[in-house]
């Protein structure tokens, strides 16, 4: 089999190197004959990038770029809207990629100069494509790779409809080592919340930013063929009332080296293909760049070609498989594009709290759907004997999570030490006190020291941060709860204060700024509603968890209990729950859980406190996990967990 590429840019070259890498014979042609940097830089997902480092694997040639580990937005004033980590992503400037890509490319596989004119076709197939310079490439399929203009697409299902250029973007890339330095791994945008502009740099390098200035040209528009001086004036006096560091940056910005982009899509092709004729990247489709993902699903493209290749033998069912494997992702971001340009052209309908940011990748659960078994979980972050069940409420969601989702609510365990009393606890030192006995009995890590260092005032700050989390999204509250309770269980820190609440926040992927926002007003009043409901269901112990079943049966479980407890509850409320086989590979429980302690390993793995302790070490010599030592145990980070 012989594949011919038209096109030899990113998607082009990734699946000519993809495809020869599994000895297909393989001949990309460009129609450059010189590759142009136009395009300065992108941002491409982890998805993307682990594909290139796959095929440089064994090659010693590093992927550049640098990854992009926090987006920041603002308005145009400077206030902040949103604040939030990102996972695996990387900026790459396109010159840097397409020349990381031609190091791989063996010699000869590549032709340029070579501009598609018409293919040949025999018996109603494709059999060569004819270039503009009267030379003829001979193949069994053909892949239009030469990007959204593409010759090669409307030859084989004509023209697409574009949508109107509205937004257009100025473009550029500058050297300042001065604000490379102070924002190291940040995307920053600024947007205006009055009319259609916004401002993003994002550093491609310890010395470069990329930037770009989008606008709405309705409103105001400069000429694709303006002077540099032109340009200049044009973004100086759009970004006029935007904050100092827009001017810091462009002051050391070269405008001939700038140009402007005029943005459109077009929607979703009924098919990718055409009798032995295929697209991918933005050849088959095309998003707004607001988005960030053409460059990403043009390699996702190579790569899932290439499968669908290597294990059907019949073209045609191949790339039937190709576009019923892509479209659904496809489709999803043409729509965002689309989303995000209405909301970008008519910043009034912006809402702070519901801006997208299309950067953040987070896996779909697998466990959506109604479930038989409702769980109310009346919990502290404070509370010691919440930390030491966490092992049993992790085993019970591994092995019976299809049956149960858990509803968190705050209990309210420390109002204040003002007339304060549980039983012995009538003041910081005796919590010191009973930790340090916790920690013997259950053999789970607890520091003490804090109630005898900083002791916390109440729990009532952490409650309220935790309902705050868990109005942005739920899942990421209960890591957010996971996080402030090592924090305090383990590091010794005051989680009453602010800083170290925004802090745990960002860490597990919330958007802080609207968490703060949050924190300070709505949450106040979702943690009086849990404290109510805690009052009238006469919860008085924590832990308390309240099971009920569809036929409104309820058991109440409270304080520790061991986990057989636990499961007979389960096989109480449905007599024919079957528990999932636990998967005991160190591998996949890093890959669940983001950090364990011993205690927790040793009881999900069922191994001993020997052999738990041989595989954490090893797990930590081989690179997978890093931890953090406390006085009284350790707590171990995955590596693996994405979240």
């Amino acid at each position: 089999m012989k594949v011919v590429i038209i096109g030899g840019g990113v998607a082009g070259l990734s699946l000519g190197l993809l495809l020869n890498k599994q000895n297909i014979e393989v001949v990309i042609n460009e129609k450059m004959t010189e590759f142009h940097t136009r395009g300065h830089a992108f941002l491409m997902h982890l998805d993307g990038w682990s594909i290139l480092e796959e095929l440089s694997e064994g090659k010693n040639i590093p992927l550049p770029g640098i990854e992009i580990g926090e987006f920041n937005f603002n308005k145009s004033n400077g206030e902040p809207v949103k604040r939030q980590k990102l996972n695996l992503w990387r900026c790459i400037r396109r010159k840097d990629l397409i020349a990381f890509l031609n190091q791989l490319v063996p010699e000869g596989l590549i032709k340029t100069g070579r501009i598609f004119s018409h293919f040949i076709y025999e018996n109603g197939k494709a059999v060569a494509a004819q270039f503009s310079n009267g030379e003829v490439e001979y193949g069994d399929i053909f892949i239009g790779a030469d990007g959204s203009n593409s010759a090669v697409r409307e030859a084989i299902l004509g023209p697409v409809e574009f949508t109107k250029v509205e937004v257009k973007e100025v473009v550029g890339l500058c050297k300042n080592e001065a604000l490379a330095s102070k924002l190291p791994n940040v995307f920053t945008k600024f947007q205006s919340d009055t009319r259609g502009i916004s401002f993003g740099m994002i550093p491609v390098s310890a010395s470069d930013f990329v930037w770009f200035m989008q606008y709405n040209s309705l409103e105001a528009d400069c000429s694709d063929k303006s002077t540099p001086e032109q340009l200049k004036a044009f973004c100086d006096f759009q970004l006029s009332d935007f904050p100092p560091i827009v001017n810091e940056l462009l002051t050391t910005n070269d405008y001939s080296t700038s140009y402007i982009w005029n943005t459109r899509d077009f929607g979703l092709l009924p098919k990718f293909h055409e009798g032995n004729v295929v697209l991918i990247g933005d050849a088959a489709h095309l998003a707004l760049p607001f988005t960030s993902a053409g460059t990403t699903n043009a390699i996702l493209d190579a790569k899932a070609l290439t499968e669908v290749l290597l294990k059907i033998g019949n073209s045609e069912l191949a790339f039937e498989q190709y576009y019923a494997s892509r479209k659904d992702e496809i489709s999803k971001h043409i729509y965002l594009g689309r989303e995000l340009k209405e909301l970008f052209m008519h910043p009034e309908k912006i809402d702070g709290d519901k801006m997208v940011v299309p950067l953040i990748s987070k896996k779909e659960s697998d466990d959506k759907g109604d479930k038989p078994l409702k769980v109310q979980y009346f919990t502290d972050p404070i509370c010691s004997t919440c930390w030491v069940v966490q092992p049993m409420l992790r085993r019970l969601k591994l092995e019976y999570g299809e049956y149960f989702d858990i509803d968190y609510r705050m209990g309210g365990l420390l109002p204040s030490w003002t007339d304060y009393q549980r039983g012995p606890i009538t003041q910081p030192s005796d919590v010191a006190s009973h930790w340090e006995e916790v920690c013997m009995i259950h053999g789970i890590p607890l520091d003490g020291d804090i109630w005898l260092e900083d002791p916390l005032p109440s729990s009532y700050p952490p409650s309220i941060a935790f309902k705050a989390a868990q109005m942005q999204d739920g899942d990421l509250a209960i890591l957010f709860l996971r996080r402030i309770k090592e924090m305090l269980f383990l590091e010794k820190k005051n989680i009453v204060d602010l800083n170290y609440l925004e802090n745990a926040a960002f860490e597990v992927g919330l958007d802080s700024a609207k968490f703060i926002k949050d924190y300070e007003t709505k949450a106040q009043e979702a943690f009086r509603n849990d404290l109510i409901l805690a009052q009238n269901m006469e919860v008085g112990v924590f832990p308390t968890l309240i099971f009920t079943n569809q036929d409104n049966k309820t058991i109440i479980a409270k304080g520790y209990q061991e986990y057989e407890y636990f499961e007979d509850i389960i096989h109480q409320l449905i007599p024919n729950a079957q528990k999932r086989s636990l998967n005991t590979d160190p591998v996949f429980l890093f890959s669940c859980f983001s950090t364990m302690t011993n205690k927790e390993f040793s009881f999900l793995s069922d191994k001993s406190v020997e052999d738990t302790e041989k595989t954490l070490d090893d797990l930590y010599e081989r690179g997978y996990i890093d931890k953090f030592e406390s006085k009284n145990g350790i707590i171990w980070k995955s590596k693996l967990a994405d979240y």
